[in-house]
């Protein structure tokens, strides 16, 4: 029987959040459904979790330098953009939504974003306060003006000590509306 996200290419973004290490489960649950995971990680992903436990989990390599992009010709980012179905960013920080909103590009992940052409789901994980900034809102405001889906977050108790909105969304709600955007249910 055939999988519900079978043959599908998904690039992962990992992000400078603490929420990060939930991206290894997010690997996880992809592949069981038949997905191809490729992970990409900010340098501050890097700090939360390592390259070597996605890549692992995904069975592709992590892409994270912009300057170090492969043996191809072709540049890394723009071949991996060409090749995904979905651009997930989970968890996304603050500062890449601000990145994705003005189209900045200064790594891997910020750049493949401003060349793909792949629908793009973004679930947020931040402190609330960041979560409600009104530059925050206005970036968030201005991705989904471009057709830019989020999911998330949600309330819960925060790492900083916090209670309230800001926690990535469960895993499992992220893998279903990640079916839902690429037409599976």
């Amino acid at each position: 029987m055939a999988s519900s996200l079978t043959g599908k290419k998904i690039v992962l973004g990992v992000t400078g959040s603490i929420a990060a290490y939930k991206a290894a489960d997010l690997v996880s649950q992809l592949r069981k459904r038949g997905a191809e995971v490729f992970p990409v990680m900010t340098t501050a992903a890097q700090k939360f979790i390592t390259p070597l436990t996605l890549q692992t989990l995904a069975r592709n390599p992590v892409a994270a330098d912009l300057w170090n992009e492969g043996n191809g010709w072709e540049p890394g980012h723009v071949e991996l953009a060409d090749k995904a179905d979905l651009l997930l960013v989970a968890p996304a920080t603050a500062d890449v939504i601000a990145q994705f909103a003005h189209g900045l590009a200064p790594d891997f992940l910020s750049s493949l974003h401003l060349v793909c052409r792949a629908p793009v789901l973004i679930a947020p994980a931040m402190n609330g306060k960041m979560w409600f900034h009104p530059a925050t809102v206005a970036n968030v405001s201005t991705l989904q003006a471009r057709g830019v889906e989020f999911i998330g977050p949600e309330e819960g108790l925060l790492a900083c000590g916090y209670e309230g909105i800001g926690r990535l969304w469960p895993v499992e709600g992220i893998i279903e509306r990640v079916e839902k955007i690429l037409g599976k249910e």
